[in-house]
């Protein structure tokens, strides 16, 4: 059994890193994240967001269902501000900046970007050259779709590596991952990152944080 790292226990809630390629909810009897880290943590969890099964990084989990409560409103009113690293193969159309659209369902459980604007999905972002042919993201997402990021990133025709669905480049993982976590709650301010080294490509992964957005809410957002 995957033993999960522990960043963080406040009185409240206790923040994880999720490995890529762990299930969030435990599917055909394969415990997935929140049933592991009850049981490796002794603790009773209740998941309030959630991180797609090839992302990895930072999940917040309540201890109490109060909590639980009060973070859902706090997630719901976009109060937690998320930002995620991602590694793509092209150049995006632009360096930095909006990618603003409604979602809707695809083919094979894909989703794909429109240009109205009835209920869309709003992310903000910063690219950077790491090497050829790998160039690094920050994105902070300002709504809550499914495979929010992963639609981003096709739509500016740079796809997450190892992100099949999406038409990214084949590798050893999909190369997004949930770095930071920033609200206010009961009235004190919360900072929590994770940095990924995980994977073939880590190593640029490790560059991103260290040269570009070891504070990613310091970025202009």
């Amino acid at each position: 059994m995957s033993q999960l790292q522990l960043v963080a226990q406040e009185r409240d809630f206790i923040v994880v890193n999720k490995p890529a390629g762990m299930n969030f909810h435990t599917e055909d009897d394969t415990p997935g994240l929140v049933a592991l880290a009850a049981e490796q943590f002794g603790l009773q969890l209740f998941p309030v967001h959630r991180l797609d099964k090839v992302t990895s990084g930072l999940v917040l989990l309540p201890t109490s269902s109060e909590a639980a409560a009060r973070f859902t409103t706090l997630f719901s009113e976009r109060r937690v501000n998320k930002f995620y690293l991602a590694l793509a193969s092209e150049k995006p159309k632009k360096k930095q900046g909006w990618v603003k659209g409604d979602m809707v369902k695809a083919r094979r459980g894909a989703f794909k970007l429109l240009k109205s604007q009835e209920n869309p999905a709003i992310t903000r972002f910063y690219s950077y050259s790491l090497a050829p042919k790998v160039r690094g993201f920050v994105l902070k997402p300002y709504s809550g779709k499914t495979h929010q990021l992963r639609v981003a990133m096709k739509s500016l025709s740079a796809p997450i590596i190892g992100d099949k669905l999406y038409g990214g480049q084949g590798s050893d993982r999909t190369y997004l991952h949930a770095y930071a976590l920033q609200f206010e709650y009961q009235q004190q301010n919360f900072q929590f990152s994770v940095p990924s080294s995980e994977g073939e490509l880590g190593k640029y992964m490790s560059a991103l944080t260290r040269e570009f957005a070891e504070q990613p809410w310091q970025l202009e957002w």
